[in-house]
């Protein structure tokens, strides 16, 4: 998203003094640099890491070995009948641990003093089953769509990214024309509001959606549900629609610029910083395993979308006018925001649904 904000504000100015090829190619160094940075400057974090039902069979079936000797295994995992049997609910207030940073770290004297062995560097790393691996790194993301929470997720992300793609579609269109008559500078300075947008998403939505679901913890006599973070979703959601409000009224009836901009667009940057992170948090506390396909799944849904709104919004303005599209797509954003109430009371249910999927052994 930060690129959506930061390339207008630089292409602006460069299509001004240098001529807009000059960014493009500016743009090329920039993908070229990152390709290397990905290939070369990212350590391998990824391994297998053996599920506790991995431990299970290996217990049952290796408890001993042919020569009669009992095989050694990992502590807290001595008792295969436990593990298997019936898992029976406690109350957490008296047997969680003290989780704060000093008691974690004197449980876990290696936590924080790692570092990246020159092995994780490799260019390729070996792995038992490659092909298999990067079938599932194909398949993965398209299964996820099968299940209620990511399509939420995906959808509600999809739909709030196009609302903020719909400033990078139009702001030229609307602000180059009579009576505003801007050059290409001036309108990518505007962008400046969608990113002091964002920082504000950034800096509120994370501490607020957790503190609603800290709360409702407390209610719940400790026990936290994903679903629990939902409700912070309200207040975005409402800026959203102020946003859109402000930008399609005003470029129609040709508002001050300036209350476009430091109203319309900054709530664009809320919006798109705070709901795409409320319903992915969600859909990774639902689906922890599978995060990286999870966000895979979600950008696809993100790109489909948002490629086919840029086809045609430019002709339908100029068929219609500014307030029918950027209208539509505030009621699709705001209809998928609306799931949140489904899934706010039938989300557990939703999940006990997919209890039994390898997704959850991946």
């Amino acid at each position: 998203m930060g690129s959506l904000m930061v390339g207008p504000i630089i292409a602006g100015a460069m299509s001004l003094h240098v001529g807009w090829r000059n960014f493009w190619w500016l743009n090329t160094a920039l993908l070229g640099v990152s390709i290397l940075s990905v290939i070369f400057m990212f350590p391998e974090t990824k391994w297998h890491r053996p599920h506790p039902v991995e431990y299970i069979k290996q217990l049952r079936t290796d408890k001993v070995s042919p020569t009669g000797s009992t095989e050694k295994v990992p502590t807290g995992l001595h008792d295969a009948d436990k593990l298997g049997g019936e898992v029976a609910q406690v109350p957490t207030h008296g047997t969680m641990p003290d989780l704060s940073a000093q008691a974690t770290a004197e449980r876990d004297p290696f936590l924080g003093n790692g570092s990246p062995s020159k092995a994780q560097w490799r260019f390729y790393q070996p792995n038992a089953h490659p092909f298999k691996t990067i079938a599932l790194d194909l398949w993965i993301p398209w299964k996820l769509f099968a299940f209620p929470i990511v399509e939420f997720a995906a959808f509600v992300t999809s739909w709030s990214c196009s609302s903020f793609l719909t400033l990078n579609l139009i702001q030229s269109q609307a602000f180059a024309a009579p009576p505003y008559l801007l050059n290409s500078q001036d309108i990518g300075f505007m962008n400046f509001a969608i990113l002091i947008g964002a920082m504000i998403g950034l800096g509120t939505a994370g501490p607020f959606s957790d503190w609603v679901s800290a709360r409702a913890t407390r209610k719940n006599g400790g026990v936290r549900e994903p679903e629990m973070r939902l409700p912070a979703m309200i207040p975005y959601v409402l800026i959203m629609m102020l946003g859109n409000f402000v930008v399609a009224f005003g470029c129609q009836q040709k508002w001050p610029w300036a209350a476009i901009v430091v109203i319309g667009f900054t709530c664009a940057g809320i919006q798109v910083a705070a709901l795409p992170a409320m319903v992915t948090t969600y859909a990774v506390d639902s689906y922890k395993p599978v995060a990286g396909s999870l966000m895979v799944a979600i950008t696809v849904n993100k790109n489909v979308w948002g490629y086919g709104f840029s086809e045609f919004i430019n002709t339908w303005i100029v068929e219609k006018g500014y307030i029918p599209p950027i209208m539509t797509n505030m009621c699709l954003i705001t209809l998928w925001c609306l799931f949140g109430f489904v899934f706010y009371f039938y989300g557990k249910t939703f999940r006990r649904w997919s209890k039994n999927s390898s997704v959850h052994r991946l």
